[in-house]
């Protein structure tokens, strides 16, 4: 298929099967020195799989790889490294109580000659220079258990780097990054192309178009094709990756209950957290909290739901005064859902099956009022109705939750609040790291929520085109606090634009 080509790296007709399921088809792909070529798909699609194969995490059932065109034999992630090749994964490999030189160097000790003792300082200042290179401003001695989960990945970012490897695998870096650690990032990755081969998972198309110079689609499992970014657009990568148009639908404007409060806010300061916040939702509405990462809104959202304590301010629920403690008291006193916008951390128990993290809401519903134990046939049955309202493709129902994709993952973490039947729910980066087809359905439900249930919404986003597409009123936040309110945000098709340059003016 390449014979007679030189690539840096190449696969061919690689195959991987997991119990029920055929994850890459006879997959062949090259890939050269000096670019940034990126692999897209749904989620399911494959990318994963086959970037794990690369890095030696699995082993391929059939096929072949060649580096340099010698055949390539991965046993590990450690022979990986061993030969050149570094992984960035989309879950984070760290060790949260050691420090950042330690998980940046943990594979390439420095010691004083052959003693095989540390040479801490020395292995400190290396650890320093690569952070310094992806703009974070942190002892290399603190413990990485105490950053952010962007400030996380940016160390995972800065460990690959200091690797110095051939190839350089990036399986969604930026998902939970912010818009200025992503430019960081991408003028790291331009400049150092030139010396490396560099393969670029993500869901973003904007990104592929920024950063890329080829793209590989898969879809199902198998290679659609491969192309120049020159040659192709939006449209042709998404009609590669789902198999038809993409649905541009506009979400028409639908009953907001004006004259209903269902919550209120007032006030609401915490240092570093919020400041002095004041907003209202009404019944049925979508409210869309828009802002960069950090400016504020999901701090708001903890602050809302129990989980972090407010120095000072009021919360009113149907014009009365509440004071949450936790997510589960918010659920269980004042029906408040809140869909985190960190999922596997956060918002799913991921070596639980999906019946239990569905369920896990209405437990206490469930269970028997004087033997204590849950009543399995109708924990079957609401979570087989869930299942089916929000298609969420599993083998049944006693799958691990760990083991779906990253979209069918998040509509488990939606549904186990819809479950609950909450009246109020916040939803926080809800299709981050989904595939468009996943993204699509997720703006479906959310939008029925509030127009066919009545269900008030609190949408957390920095997708400012799904902000736009849901919302009927948006609080724009910066730095801790809300900077500006769009009131009846138009559905009309055009009305992006305007909504768009409305929003930016807070920003400059």
């Amino acid at each position: 298929m390449f014979e007679g080509e030189y690539f840096v790296l190449r696969v061919e007709k690689i195959d991987k099967y997991f119990p029920g399921v055929h994850a890459l088809k006879e997959v062949s792909a090259a890939f050269e020195v000096g670019e940034v070529h990126a692999l897209l798909g749904e989620n399911g699609a494959g990318k994963s799989t086959l970037i794990k194969i690369i890095s030696g995490v699995y082993t391929p059932d059939y096929g072949k790889m060649f580096i340099d065109n010698e055949e390539l034999v991965v046993n590990s992630y450690i022979d990986a490294l061993s030969k050149d090749i570094s992984l960035v994964n989309q879950e984070l490999q760290v060790l949260p109580r050691y420090s950042l030189t330690e998980n940046i160097m943990l594979d390439k000790a420095v010691t004083y000659g052959g003693t095989g003792i540390l040479n801490w300082k020395q292995m400190n200042n290396i650890a320093k220079k690569y952070l310094d290179i992806v703009g974070l401003s942190i002892p290399p001695t603190k413990a990485i258990g105490e950053l952010s989960t962007a400030q996380k990945q940016m160390v995972e970012i800065a460990k690959a780097l200091a690797s110095k490897s051939k190839i350089l695998l990036l399986d969604e870096p930026t998902s939970s990054i912010s818009e200025s650690e992503i430019k960081i990032l991408f003028g790291i990755l331009k400049e150092i192309k030139k010396d490396m081969t560099i393969i670029f998972v993500t869901h973003k198309l904007e990104e592929v178009f920024q950063l890329c110079d080829k793209v590989t689609v898969l879809r199902d499992g198998k290679k659609i094709g491969t192309k120049k970014i020159e040659d192709v657009s939006k449209q042709d990568l998404v009609k590669m990756m789902i198999g038809r148009e993409e649905r541009i639908e506009v979400f028409k404007d639908h009953y907001v209950n004006r004259n209903k409060k269902v919550l209120e806010v007032k006030n609401i300061f915490k240092e570093k957290k919020a400041n002095n916040i004041n907003f209202h939702l009404y019944q049925g509405e979508i409210l869309g909290l828009y802002g960069l990462i950090g400016s504020g809104r999901t701090e708001l959202a903890r602050l809302i739901i129990g989980e972090d304590r407010m120095q000072s301010g009021e919360i009113y629920l149907n014009g009365e005064m509440i004071q949450p403690k936790s997510i589960a008291d918010s659920l269980r006193k004042y029906k408040i859902g809140y869909v985190t916008e960190n999922r596997k951390e956060e918002g799913l128990l991921l070596e639980s099956t999906i019946l239990d993290n569905l369920c896990i809401t209405i437990w206490e519903r469930l269970a028997s009022r004087f033997l204590r134990f849950l009543k399995a046939s109708k924990e079957k049955r609401y979570a087989d109705d869930i299942i089916h309202k929000i298609n969420i493709k599993t083998t049944g129902l006693h799958q691990k939750a760990g083991k779906l994709s990253g979209g069918n993952q998040q509509k488990v973490s939606i549904g186990k609040w819809l479950i609950a039947d909450c009246d109020l729910i916040i939803f926080d980066e809800p299709t981050v790291g989904v595939d468009i087809g996943a993204k699509e359905s997720i703006h479906e439900l959310i939008f029925n929520l509030s127009k066919i249930e009545k269900k008030s919404i609190i949408l957390i986003s920095s997708d400012l085109p799904e902000v736009i597409k849901l919302s009927d009123r948006i609080y724009v936040f910066r730095k801790k606090q809300i900077v500006g309110e769009i009131i009846d945000v138009s559905k009309e098709p055009d009305s992006y634009d305007v909504v768009s340059k409305e929003v930016s003016k807070y920003y400059i």
